[in-house]
């Protein structure tokens, strides 16, 4: 009877194993995207990338983001806003084919530790790194917020690669048509033609500048929008003929509304839409702040807008969030909160 009771338990032990080791087997394959959670590369290590952007090439998505330093600091010499900041690590790369596993590609634009002079040096600002590839040049070309310890410089950096994962290199910065340069964007359109959108003026307005062909300066044609609003953090996308900038209110590092605005060309006139997301926290943005929003590769209507959830005393400590983005018959779109989602179940 003894022998029978070992083996029965040794029986139900095995089979108890087998199902949940099915069960965790399944789960490898449920590709979630999880709004607010810790991510984590194909290492193991945390995604280090914020104020990132999309770029889709050859098959292949990459994530290029702010790569934050590990001790987050105020700087008292801007006592004007809460200036919470961290030594400026570079810009790094993920790459991924599902959205969902991304492999980090290091540190594709390198700061300067040795010259406390150059922009690239720790000491000073790098932000919303964003890459557009050129089909004349073949060049890859990033474009970034490069500023002062201070916020005082508010500038746009260039940056030039042969290939997706650089490495980089630096070509300079400049204050583009003569105008403060901070938050800030790149969209391609359908013909080949790249703009640069930054909040400029104090970033009470925000500028939408086309570039020259090679994408690397502006023409000097150039449009003045949402004067006097004070936004920031812009994101754009087209959709069926139709531009659209989603951006947030100049709060700091504190979460607001977010405000979509329409346009049937990228130099507007805008049209304001107000504030596109719903559900839990959706007047404070999920707590989160725009920075991209980019089209899925092969389907249709299929869009994710990807948001910062700042940590501003901890900011390595930062997470992502991101959402599909929905649109109605008139092509309004909405943002609705959705704490985890697979991508293959919304966008087939």
């Amino acid at each position: 009877m003894r022998k029978n009771l070992f083996l029965f338990i040794a029986l139900f032990s095995l089979l108890t194993f087998s199902c949940g080791q099915k069960a965790a087997d399944s789960n490898k394959d449920l590709k979630m995207i999880v709004s607010g959670a810790e991510w984590f590369d194909t290492d193991s290590n945390r995604i280090n990338a914020h104020g990132a952007g999309i770029l889709y090439h050859d098959g292949i998505y990459y994530w290029y983001g702010e790569y934050k330093g590990d001790s987050t600091y105020w700087n008292p010499k801007v006592p004007s806003w809460e200036c919470y900041r961290t030594e400026a690590g570079g810009v790094s790369c993920y790459s991924s084919k599902d959205l969902v596993n991304w492999k980090f590609e290091g540190v594709v634009l390198e700061s300067n530790l040795t010259d406390t002079l150059s922009e690239l040096h720790p000491s000073n600002v790098l932000e919303r790194p964003k890459v557009l590839y050129n089909d004349k040049t073949k060049q890859f070309v990033m474009w970034l917020h490069v500023d002062s310890h201070d916020y005082a410089k508010a500038a746009a950096g260039v940056a030039v690669s042969d290939t997706p994962t650089g490495s980089f290199s630096y070509l300079g910065s400049m204050r583009p048509n003569d105008a403060m340069s901070r938050d800030m964007t790149l969209f391609k359109d359908d013909d080949g033609r790249a703009y640069h959108v930054y909040s400029s003026e104090e970033n009470k307005t925000l500028y939408i500048s086309l570039l020259t062909d090679d994408y690397l300066k502006p023409t000097g044609n150039f449009t003045r929008n949402f004067i006097d609003q004070s936004r920031e953090a812009p994101a754009v996308f087209k959709r069926k003929g139709k531009y659209y900038i989603l951006s947030s209110g100049c709060t700091a590092w504190d979460p607001n509304q977010a405000e979509v605005a329409v346009a049937d060309s990228m130099m507007g006139a805008w049209t304001v839409k107000g504030n596109p997301c719903t559900g839990k926290d959706a007047e404070i943005t999920f707590y989160g702040q725009s920075t991209h929003v980019f089209p899925v590769a092969g389907k249709e209507d299929a869009y994710i807008a990807m948001f910062d959830k700042w940590n501003k005393t901890d900011l390595i400590n930062s997470r992502y969030i991101w959402l599909p983005v929905a649109f109605d018959e008139n092509g309004d779109i909405e943002i609705a909160w959705n704490e985890q989602w697979n991508p293959d179940q919304v966008f087939k």
